[in-house]
């Protein structure tokens, strides 16, 4: 059986390979949210371009909205989430 970490890399893998034009805006955040809790708890928006504001903000918002949760439970949540757009299992 595969660890966490083995099925969270695939599941990033599999989620990299997503057109993310084929995607709703809120997946595509909760997505990015849940990526930046498994891998870093204190993700920075730092933007030198006046136009990335609102698209930071919004990435800030979908972070703050799942803050409190553990890197391992954001990790089992982002390989539900890609298995639900995939409709693939990752085992």
């Amino acid at each position: 059986m595969k660890s966490l970490e083995e099925k969270f890399e695939m599941a990033y893998q599999r989620a990299s390979e997503i057109n993310q034009s084929d995607l709703p805006p809120d997946i595509m955040l909760r997505l990015y949210a849940y990526y930046k809790l498994a891998v870093k708890d204190n993700p920075q928006f730092v933007s030198k371009s006046h136009k990335l504001n609102i698209r930071n903000a919004f990435k800030f918002n979908a972070w703050t909205q799942l803050k409190g949760i553990s890197p391992n439970d954001a990790k089992q949540e982002y390989i539900k989430l890609v298995e639900s757009i995939t409709n693939k299992t990752i085992n």
